[in-house]
Parts: structure tokens; sequence; C-alpha cells
């Protein structure tokens, strides 16, 4: 253990994803698919060896650790790391191209779940791969989070972070005099000694989140069996959950093989997206104790319940006049009015946690209100996002629950303007420096999808496209295109097994490339890669 702690992250991280190479070429031979699984076996050999020798290669660097390794490292992990993933699924389907695989890898790392194939010419084993890859950057981000960018004070920690350095819950004023306190977690700045080295870092929360991650994803797995789901589809919806990465071997609605209860089993298993409370490490992002008083978690509840309520509604104002024939009918209509009550509800936590499952009874929900186009709806909550430190995307709800209060604020100052807005130590500071924060990051979010629009339409894709395609790759929800019609485009291709009318596959080289590195961004956060252009940051 101690020479696997000297080696660099990026090389452990890909020993990692070689090994895991392994699964889908043992499941590609049991389904008597031998070419596919010699060539995953094959592959998990050779980087396996690569591996290694650049682990004696660097085991003995002389200098230490430096704190723009961290960043450095994960921007590795989420743009070169795919390549060595793509390796075998190139090889899988040889019409298709290292670059095709190469975008396909970093869609499932990245937890995006965007697809250029169709999911009915894509091998049984190319799809576990995908799922595992999308399970593996879902438990990646959930121990960086606390392990990588909580010690520098980025991907959301800066909202609550003290502006002192240190903790300040049972203090009133602080004492400039005092050092650091001892540290109830893992991200206190107070782990200065050899827990600096990313390795050791990521180490250490690794093996506290894993057994719960994997835990979680069992126990998933072993209840959609119980509900009717075949082995796969169960595993994949399982790992594509508990990872928000939506990746699915069949089309369709999530519940297609097991029903309302198997959705209500998935709108369980996505709550945990929701906040960090959910899972171990991120201590200092508990802004209350209890549960029913966290932020995020009723910022979620009141957004979710919103949303399926306007649908719910709009039948009615709709529908002025137009009243049901006879018990039957009164009866039908209760039924299709509890159906679209689920797909709105089901529907607005999957894309609020930028998993992007369709309920079996969205489409019913849809007819039900009687809008042409509630999938702008559906795009909002991706923007917003999930939970802080969470596999989840978008803008956050921490962010946005920071911005809301500060907004009461001002409207309060406005009416009474000598009032002292109360609530403790936590909302004063999300009112103020946290607001500030967010509201920095939010404009940086904007900006990142102005950019990306403008560097699509170069390639002459419908505006509004370029739109849903660039919230999809920043909010790091690929499903959002399949949920919103879009103009398809054949000006490039993925093979035979390629989709182009999904949306993704016809798109032309430059235009992925630029979609593949605002999944990137989304991932890693605007915020946290302008800090490797701040001159403090690499100073020495």
């Amino acid at each position: 253990m101690k020479l696997l702690l000297r080696l660099p992250l990026i090389v452990i991280l890909g020993g990692i994803g070689a090994l895991a190479m392994v699964l889908p070429g043992l499941y590609a031979h049991a389904l008597e698919s031998h070419k596919i699984g010699s060539i995953f076996l094959g592959a998990a050999g050779l980087f396996v060896i690569l591996a290694a020798i650049l682990g004696l290669a660097t085991a003995g660097r002389p200098e230490g650790p430096r704190a723009r390794s961290v960043l450095l490292t994960m921007l590795g992990t989420m743009a070169l790391l795919p390549a060595m993933l793509a390796a075998p699924f190139a090889m899988a389907l040889p019409d298709t191209g290292f670059f095709n695989a190469w975008w396909e890898m970093i869609s499932c790392l990245t937890t995006t779940g965007a697809s250029l194939y169709s999911a009915d010419l894509l091998p049984a084993p190319l799809h576990l791969w995908r799922s595992i890859v999308g399970w593996l950057g879902g438990l990646f981000m959930l121990v960086a989070a606390i392990a990588l960018l909580a010690p520098l004070r980025v991907g959301g920690f800066e909202i609550m972070s003290s502006p002192y350095g240190r903790s300040e819950r049972f203090e009133r004023l602080p004492r400039s005099a005092d050092g650091l306190r001892g540290a109830g977690y893992l991200s206190h700045p107070a782990f200065q000694t050899e827990l600096a080295d990313p390795a050791h870092r990521v180490v250490r929360a690794g093996r506290v989140v894993l057994p719960v991650y994997a835990g979680l994803t069992l126990l998933m797995w072993m209840l959609l069996l119980m509900l009717g789901e075949t082995g796969l589809v169960a595993l994949t919806r399982a790992m594509g959950t508990l990872s928000t990465s939506g990746i699915s071997p069949v089309d369709g609605p999530a519940g297609q093989g097991s029903g309302i209860a198997g959705e209500v089993v998935i709108f369980l298993f996505l709550i945990p997206a929701l906040s960090r409370r959910f899972w171990p490490g991120g201590g200092e992002l508990k802004a209350s104790e209890s549960w029913i008083e966290d932020p995020e978690l009723r910022m979620a509840a009141g957004v979710v319940l919103l949303v399926s309520v306007v649908l719910f509604a709009r039948h009615f104002a709709g529908a002025i006049g137009v009243s049901p024939t006879g018990a039957k009918g009164v009866l039908d209509t209760l039924d299709s009015a509890a159906s679209a009550a689920w797909g709105g509800i089901f529907n607005g936590l999957s894309y609020l946690t930028t998993t992007g499952w369709n309920s079996v009874e969205w489409q019913g929900a849809r007819n039900w209100s009687g809008l042409s186009s509630p999938g702008l709806m559906l795009a909002g909550l991706a923007m917003m996002g999930g939970g802080v430190a969470t596999a989840a995307g978008g803008v956050k709800l921490l962010r946005v629950y920071a911005l809301a209060r500060h907004s009461e604020r001002e409207l309060e100052r406005i009416v009474h303007p000598s009032s002292v807005g109360g609530g403790g130590l936590m909302a004063r500071r999300l009112r103020r420096e946290g607001a500030y924060l967010a509201f920095i990051f939010f404009m940086l979010f904007a900006s990142s999808i102005a950019v990306t629009v403008m560097l699509i339409s170069l390639q002459r894709i419908e505006f509004d496209s370029a739109t849903i395609l660039s919230i999809a790759a920043l909010t790091n929800t690929g499903q959002l295109a399949g949920a919103i019609p879009l103009t398809p485009t054949f000006q490039g291709s993925a093979g035979m097994a390629g989709a182009p009318w999904a949306g993704w596959a016809g798109l032309p080289g430059l235009t992925k490339a630029v979609l593949a590195g605002a999944m990137i961004v989304g991932r890693i956060e605007t915020l946290a890669l302008l800090a490797l252009l701040s001159p403090e940051y690499w100073r020495r």
C-alpha cells in the first residue's frame, strides 16, 4: 500500500480502469461473444502492464506534491483517461473510429450519458462497459469532491467555507491569534501532513465512500431484479441511478420492465444525489443539523413539486368547459390525473439530479398538461442541478438557495431598511459571501453556455438544437437531447451502430470536440478550471 500511495494519482486511476476491463471481457465470453471478450481481456492485460511500468518509473520521484497537481489530475482524468478506456471499445466496433469511442467514454466518465449509438445495435458487453465507466465516474466525483476539491474551496465548498480558515460554529467572534484547530472531516486544512498528497487523500476518502456507493448499487440491483427487470438492465439502471449517468442498454422509460414499482425504487435512490448529507465526508457542507431543515433537500422538494403542480394544473386551465360523462369518465379522469402527477414528479427529480430517466407516465403527463414543449422545464431543472459534492451536475442546489436567500433579504431591506437579518451564522454566510460566490459561478456558467452555443452554431447547426446540446453537455444531462425534439444533423457518422437521428452521432467532428470539452468543463466546473489561470496557484 505504501508503494501504491507513492504513485501519481493518474497512474492509480489508470490501473483501476484497466482492471475494470476484465468485467465486460468475462461477460462477453459468457455470452459466447469471444471476439469482444478477447479484446477486453487483452486490453486489460496490456494496460495493467503499462500502468505497472509507469508506476515503477514514477514511484521514486524526488519532488514532493504540489497543490496545482490536484486540478491538473482531475483535468487529465477527464480528458486523457477516456483515451485508454476507449481502446477496447474502438477495437470492438472497428467502423466507429477512435475519436467517436473517445467521445463516448468522455460522455460516460463525466456521467453525461449521451450516446452516439443506437441501443439496439450495440452489443451487450459494450453496454456493460459504458455503464461501468459511468459508475466509476460517479464514484470518482464523490471521492474527488472531498479529497481534491474541498481543500481548494472549489466545487461548491466555497459557498460554506469560513473566511477565517477555521470553524466558527461555537464562537461568537473569531480570534485571529489562534491557529488551526482539530478537524472532524477529511477536507479540513488541518490535514497538511502526508495527506496533502492527492493520492493519499483519494485513497482515504475512497475507503469510506466505496462501501456505501457499492452497497447502494447492489441493493438497488437486487430490488429491480425482484420487480421483474432482466439482469443487465437492472444492473445498468442501478449504476446509472447512483452515478446519475442515466446510461441504459435499452431505449424507453425507466419502468418499462418493472412498472411503477420499479420507478419508485429508482426515485428513492435518486434522493442521495440531492445532498452530500447522504454520503460520508463533506461535514462542512451541513447548513443544518436535521434533514428537514436541510436547504438543498427543501429546495429540491419545492422545485419538483412546483413542476408537477404546474403540469397538473395546466390541464384545468386548458380544459375549461370540458367535463367527464358518467362514472366511468370520472374514474378515467382520476386515473389519468394520478398518472400525470407521478410522471411530473418522477421526471422532475430525474432531471434535477441530471440523471435523465423518463417515467412510463411522462407521455401521459404531457398529454394531460397540453403543453407542446414541457421539455424546456426539464432543461431548467437540469441547469439547477443536484447537491454540492454529489455525482449530479448543473449549477447545484446550494448555490441556487444562496441566491434565493440573498434576494429575499434584499426585498426585506427595501420594505424595512433598518431590519436585521437573523437565522444564525450559516444563514448569514449564505446570504453574504455565499450568494456573492454563487452569483459569480452562475455568470460563468451562463457565459459557458453562450460560448458553447456560438462554437456549435459555426457548423450550421440550428440555434435551438445548439442551445439544447450545449445545456445537455454543460449540465452533464445527455438524455436532455432526447426529451426535447431536435432537428437531426447528418454531417458526421459513428459507424453502422450510430444513431444520427438521436441528435449526437450526426454532428461533425469539430462540434463533437466542442461538446466533449463542454462535458469536461461542466463536470469539473468553470470556477475550478479558472483557478488554473491564477498566478498564486502556480507559485511554488
